[in-house]
């Protein structure tokens, strides 16, 4: 029996006027899944997550969370622990404050968890919240999404402001919480830590879904840069460029090429063996490298219809 998503998105789609913010997105997020959810400012991330949340109607297609419109499922929204991207929070109130006015929203939370939680992140529950700087105020976030041991935790931007200590005792709760099997949908420009954790990877471009897939499968299907020292003259680089998997070629100094490859390097080895080789190396791709290859290389006519890059 196939195990129904957390989340599920269908032909999603919000405009505002004229403009298009999300398009016929579609998504899942199975349960016990860590779903990297990329795109760069303005791609439609938070738009997004926030029709999830039932926070904002869907212009068409639609949301299911926990198989529920979250627009009319209300109670739905207690099984998810959220950090917003902008965080609004009450300036009037002390940090202890807050937190025990979401435990009251929430029907009660698990009072020891929380406390851990306090103490890990070093979060100063006597202040009040105006004196409070980003990153503190991202850390009573943090806080809040967690402290109720949510099935799913919907993170958007989460380490944003934070210290590097405090960014790295964060990603490691995060790692405790998955282990134990809550669902996590992460939305974050620090690629390092969506690689860290993500088992699925979904890249979003003015809206729409331009990869999806898992996050080794994803590295690996990205350009992948070759730099070939050669013992005399390199070739030109016009020798190169009309291989099937040659992105782009250059010539950086005398004697070396760099070039940028997609797919199975059989191709550019056996061209590379008929020069006086002296090296050739290749480092491996990370997220990063693949995140700028879907958004480089992508030539969907109707993401360039509308302006994507």
């Amino acid at each position: 029996m196939t195990t129904p998503p957390i989340i599920h998105c269908d032909k999603l789609t919000k405009r505002f006027g004229s403009f298009t913010a999300v398009h016929d997105l579609e998504l899942d997020l199975l349960p016990g899944t860590v779903l990297g959810f990329l795109g760069p400012n303005g791609a439609g991330k938070s738009t997004t997550i926030r029709m999830m949340l039932g926070l904002s109607k869907p212009t068409s297609g639609t949301v299911r969370l926990f198989g529920e419109d979250p627009l009319r499922g209300r109670a739905v929204r207690a099984r998810v622990g959220y950090s917003p991207g902008e965080l609004r929070l009450d300036d009037r109130l002390t940090v202890a404050a807050t937190l025990r006015s979401w435990a009251r929203l929430r029907g009660g939370v698990d009072e020891a968890f929380r406390d851990r939680l306090i103490d890990r992140l070093g979060v100063q529950v006597d202040r009040h919240v105006r004196g409070l700087s980003t990153g503190n105020r991202r850390k009573v976030a943090l806080v809040g999404a967690l402290m109720s041991r949510p099935e799913l935790l919907i993170l958007d931007e989460p380490t944003n402001g934070l210290d590097p200590l405090v960014q790295h005792e964060f990603m490691c709760i995060l790692e405790e919480v998955t282990a134990s099997g809550t669902s996590v949908l992460l939305s974050s420009h620090i690629l390092s830590e969506v690689e860290r954790i993500a088992d699925r990877i979904v890249v979003i471009r003015a809206g729409a879904v331009v990869a999806d897939g898992a996050t080794d499968e994803l590295r690996r299907g990205a350009s992948q840069e070759y730099r070939a020292v050669f013992t005399d003259t390199a070739p030109a680089p016009s020798a190169l460029e009309s291989l099937s998997g040659s992105r782009s070629v250059d010539s950086p100094q005398a004697g070396e090429l760099r070039v940028q490859w997609a797919g199975p390097p059989r191709e550019l080895l056996r061209k590379l063996s008929e020069y006086d080789l002296e090296s050739l190396t290749a480092p491996e791709p990370d997220l990063g490298t693949a995140f700028m290859s879907y958004y480089r290389n992508d030539h969907s006519p109707e993401l360039s219809e509308r302006g994507a890059w």
